[in-house]
């Protein structure tokens, strides 16, 4: 059973700039799915490049959409072949459902499958909304010492675990992360926690780099007055969490031959390689993409205490305040992570 209701409020992309507060009809579980009752929503980079442009990539906003994708809540209501007894589950969404049945699937990249169903990405509706459902091995549960905002953000943490098992950053790495957004300081954290002993953050916010240090950074660069190269000289490891062209250059020249660059961020369409560098180091390089096989790893290391997601949560918002806590971080400096509760709605 749910609420009870026919309909719910969601936050409604329908071009640049122009976000509203609809009235949605509630969706029900089909066979192997769940209803979701959200509680909440992390705003990531790619609902506020959508909301201001419309478009990541290939990616294009042509019919209303509803954004979020980083979001936890309660199951509701079960569809066929699921167990009643989950009903009432705390759960974190993970948001992407492939078609389990591609080669990539079957090989255990399922972040990979090209028929992903992915939520807030066009045209997938995604969990800025009241109620969603997904497939039931994608709703996973949560012990009830774990917060909502910790729910919802067991999703940009599983793209910093994604990204350190990527890099193969292990006990003793010495380790460079470009860039103290969000992404930057789960990495800073993923990193610790898989035992690297030297952790280096680039940035040119000066809170994102005070935080960076209190979430496990052993030394922060300032890239106004300190050079990367040097600062960072010798390292095993970059994560490239900015997608700024410059820094991503400047962190491979950082590397120690046979290093590995992991980037993470994303910027422009193409970016500038120092090329002798990668070559005479034969330095790895690849990208990262989402994440596969991260959910239970990612709750387990914050339900034990070793992972502090609720410290990146710099706002609460109402759903009807979606566009504030959109521009949150383009407004306010000492913005990390702002949360959208969608059961709070003001005046739609």
């Amino acid at each position: 059973m749910s609420s009870g209701n026919d309909t719910m409020y969601a936050a409604v992309l329908r071009g640049v700039q122009d976000l509203v507060i609809d009235e949605r009809a509630v969706p029900w579980p089909g066979p192997g799915q769940v209803q979701v009752q959200i509680t909440s929503v992390g705003v990531c980079g790619s609902d506020v490049h959508y909301y201001q442009h419309g478009r990541i990539g290939d990616f294009v906003v042509d019919s209303p959409m509803i954004l979020g994708h980083e979001s936890g809540g309660v199951i509701t209501a079960v569809g066929a072949g699921v167990d009643p007894a989950r009903i009432g589950e705390r759960v974190s969404v993970e948001p992407g459902v492939p078609d389990l049945s591609c080669r990539e699937c079957r090989e255990g990249r399922y972040n990979l499958c090209p028929q992903m169903r992915f939520f807030a990405t066009p045209p997938i509706d995604g969990s800025l909304a009241q109620y969603v459902t997904v497939h039931a091995s994608f709703a996973f549960a949560i012990p009830d010492t774990m917060s909502d905002d910790a729910a919802a953000l067991i999703e940009p943490l599983s793209v910093g675990l994604w990204a350190t098992r990527k890099a193969g950053v292990s006990p003793g790495s010495r380790v460079l992360i470009t860039g103290a957004g969000p992404i930057g300081l789960v990495n800073v954290q993923c990193a610790a926690a898989y035992g690297a002993t030297q952790i280096i953050v680039s940035d040119v916010n000066d809170h994102r780099l005070a935080l960076a240090r209190e979430l496990g950074a052993t030394d922060v660069v300032d890239v106004r007055e300190e050079s990367v190269p040097q600062a960072a000289a010798g390292v095993d490891v970059l994560l490239e969490c900015s997608g700024n062209a410059a820094a991503t250059a400047d962190g491979i020249r950082a590397l120690r031959p046979n290093g590995r660059a992991v980037l993470v961020g994303m910027g422009g369409d193409t970016v500038t390689i120092p090329l002798g560098h990668l070559q005479t180091k034969e330095i790895w390089l690849t990208g990262t993409f989402r994440y596969a096989n991260t959910w239970p790893t990612a709750i387990d290391l914050v339900a034990s205490g070793r992972i502090d997601v609720d410290r990146l949560v710099t706002g609460h918002y109402r759903l009807d305040q979606s566009v504030e806590a959109l521009l949150s971080g383009q407004q306010d400096p000492g913005a990390v992570k702002s949360v959208i509760n969608p059961q709070l709605t003001g005046a739609p």
